[in-house]
């Protein structure tokens, strides 16, 4: 059984791999799901014991070491890792990948029996870019299985060869259930097929988030002021005719006003008019 805890791998920015869990024992497919193909190819890596995650635990078997990670698993065409050159024949990349195999295992295997016995004759003398998807896959896989440790079965993005999930996920399905040796198969994707409802995951699924802070109670509004009666304007009272100042405090006004007297002198012109006349 493969078992992951909160597997995160640093990058020069970020975090190339976000804190990601999962499982999958053998007889099982697991898919999933990663927008980025960066962060595909590093979940692919770090599965298959061919990248040291920076923090998370890691085991297979509860074995957490990575040489025993790598020794039971295969990593299947991961771009930019171990997908097969396009311009190399499939009879050469058979010749090719049949040399890595442990010389324990290996025998006599020669890539032209090879190609008998797992039914590729068909496809021997073409070249990889020519390939449907589907046929690829089952070369590809087919070649990582001719190792008998491999136990753990990694595809790294078999979507990007095709969007009809019906080219790869069959293909997978029937490795991992296949009764004579059941496999523990990860397909990492880009998205989560339709169809598929089987187990699945999704990069990034053990990153904690900090909790957001709690927004304090907007105030309460203040209650409206009552309503003040406008007062009505008083009408002003028509004034007595006016009295004439006494020449001091303690002089008892006139029963009457007399007129003015005609010879008095005009008064004192404002202080603007003067400075407007001496301006002329």
């Amino acid at each position: 059984m493969l078992s992951v805890q909160q597997l995160q791998i640093n990058g020069r920015r970020g975090d190339l791999l976000p804190a990601t869990s999962l499982a999958v024992s053998r007889g099982e497919l697991l898919l999933v799901a990663g927008e980025g193909q960066d962060q595909r190819t590093a979940l692919a890596l770090a599965l298959s014991g061919r990248m040291k995650p920076s923090n998370g635990v890691l085991s297979w078997d509860n074995n957490t070491k990575t040489k025993k990670i790598r020794l039971a698993s295969a990593l299947v065409d991961s771009p930019g890792v171990n997908e097969p050159e396009q311009h190399l024949s499939v009879r050469d990349l058979v010749t090719e990948d049949l040399s890595l195999i442990p010389r324990r295992y290996r025998g006599a295997l020669l890539s032209k029996p090879w190609l008998k016995v797992n039914s590729f004759e068909d496809i021997a003398d073409l070249w990889i870019k020519q390939l449907p998807a589907g046929r690829r896959l089952e070369l590809l896989s087919a070649l990582a299985l001719a190792d008998p440790a491999t136990d753990l079965l990694v595809v790294d993005s078999p979507d990007r060869h095709s969007a009809d999930p019906s080219t790869w996920l069959p293909r997978l399905q029937a490795l991992a259930s296949d009764a004579g040796r059941p496999l523990a198969v990860v397909a990492v994707v880009g998205a989560l097929p339709d169809i598929w409802t089987g187990a699945a995951a999704v990069i990034g699924n053990s990153v904690s988030h900090p909790p957001e802070p709690e927004s304090e109670p907007a105030p309460l509004a203040p209650e409206p002021a009552a309503a003040v009666e406008p007062q009505h304007a008083v009408e002003p009272q028509p004034s007595a005719e006016p009295q004439p100042h006494a020449k001091h405090a303690g002089d008892a006004a006139p029963e009457a006003a007399e007129p003015a007297a005609e010879t008095a002198e005009p008064l004192d012109e404002p202080e603007t008019q003067n400075l407007q006349r001496t301006a002329k």
